[in-house]
């Protein structure tokens, strides 16, 4: 009895092996000679740049230091960290014997030239929804480059989840394999901006939660509902975002053009080279096209008189009280803040955002309110030749706590936010003790 239990198991056991290695077979597609930058034209490979800056290939295929394109960007999963691969047209480490075919493949099915599947970090999902012609236009672009010889890194991810086939898996439960197409009653300019956002844009891939495998939530609840991302907080993309005053066409406009406005902020973190690296390349046209798409998610603006309003109670909070014993908080605000943020006279607009009306402060989660506090917003973020200091150096973790959680109960009716002293400490670890 014991025996064929045990060849039962080994059975079943191979069953399943073999199940999975024809539900993951991909078959390699052969190798090319590279083709040189004039084997495109011109116009194609000029199309190509900027739809490769306006999918983030740069950001993401290019390490710290390192060559553009030419792959070793850590990215930080729950499962170990992934490192981008080299795209530039070397031979031996790139994508130089790719055929155009071949990059469609990987670009929308997230299988690689050999046939072994991506992990989904890779935003194939999203890129399955690009056209054939643009995918094409930004390979020309690649093979236009200047061929770099770097080496891909090993994923550091613990057996079994390091094998590609289990992709497969992970792609029958979660991938959808569509193209875009124009939805009926939508505008042209409302489907451009549909297209460029949840395709090369990816912006689900950002601000929508993933489960435990790390797939997103595509549920009406969950999609573009907002989620925690290396250590900063991408806002809900909907009705459910909290800024003080809704998000409007303009204001969309304006923030995903110039990188911030005067009702909400400024675009820092992993949204800076969004702005200022990626949708910078594309036609003011394009920009306004994904402002009318996600302007329809968020619903109707609040109309001039209700904003008017909700800027007036803002300035008006930030008037400090004359002869009367500050909390820690006011001072700590007085001394830091105060100098560039207290906006009793008129207001340069686009240089102090006022802080009862920025996006940060009214946010479920305080990491982007935190980080900038800590770390400051430097010339290359937000707007154009204008920054702020950090103070992770001057103040110290606890006083950071107090001035976030003085500025949360002073400048929004909001609830305090919730174990705040634990993710300053996440995001400023405090040092060792000295030996």
């Amino acid at each position: 009895m014991f025996k064929r239990l045990v060849l039962g198991s080994l059975g079943l056991a191979v069953i399943a092996v073999l199940g999975l290695w024809i539900l993951a077979y991909r078959p390699a597609i052969d190798t090319i000679a590279a083709p040189g930058a004039g084997s495109f034209l011109p116009e194609r490979i000029a199309q190509g740049e900027v739809l490769a800056a306006a999918g983030y290939c740069a950001t993401c295929h290019t390490a710290a230091g390192g060559a553009p394109y030419a792959g070793g960007y850590p990215m930080e999963t729950e499962f170990g960290t992934l490192y981008s691969t080299n795209i530039t047209p070397d031979a031996d480490t790139g994508i130089g014997q790719w055929s155009e075919a071949a990059f469609l493949r990987a670009m929308q099915q997230g299988v690689s030239r050999d046939g072994s599947h991506h992990f989904p970090a890779f935003p194939y999902q999203h890129f399955n929804q690009v056209s054939d012609e643009d995918i094409g236009a930004i390979y020309a672009y690649l093979m236009s480059l200047p061929p770099v010889n770097a080496p891909a890194k090993a994923p550091d991810i613990a057996f079994p989840l390091n094998l590609r086939m289990l992709q497969a898996g992970w792609k029958l439960l979660y991938f959808r394999d569509d193209a875009y197409g124009p939805v009926t009653g939508g505008s042209p300019e409302w489907n451009r901006g549909a297209y460029l956002a949840e395709g090369l844009a990816h912006c689900s891939a950002c601000h929508s939660p993933r489960n435990g495998l790390g797939a997103e939530l595509t549920g009406e609840a969950e999609r573009y509902a907002g989620a925690a991302i290396d250590g900063w907080y991408a806002p809900p993309l909907k009705a459910a975002n909290t800024a003080a005053v809704a998000w409007s066409q303009d204001e969309l406009f304006a923030y995903l053009r110039n990188g911030g406005t005067a009702l909400h902020g400024v675009a820092v973190g992993p949204m800076s080279p969004v702005v200022h690296a990626g949708l910078a390349r594309l036609p003011e046209a394009d920009v306004r096209a994904i402002a009318v798409y996600f302007a329809d998610r968020f619903g109707p603006a609040a109309d001039t008189a209700t904003t008017a309003a909700i800027v007036a109670r803002a300035l008006a909070s930030g008037t400090p009280v004359i002869g009367q014993p500050s909390p820690a908080g006011e001072q700590l605000y007085a001394a830091a803040c105060g100098s560039c943020h207290f906006n009793s006279g008129p207001v340069p607009a686009l240089l102090r955002v006022d802080l009862g009306l920025n996006s940060a402060l009214s946010a479920s989660d305080p990491s982007n309110l935190l980080q900038v506090i800590l770390h400051g917003v430097g010339v290359e973020e937000g707007l154009p030749d204008v920054m702020m200091p950090g103070f992770a150096h001057a103040f110290s973790n606890d006083q950071v706590v107090t001035l976030a959680a003085w500025l949360r109960s002073q400048r929004t009716s909001l609830a305090p936010w919730p174990d705040l002293a634990a993710r300053v400490d996440a995001l400023n670890p405090p040092s060792p003790p000295a030996p």
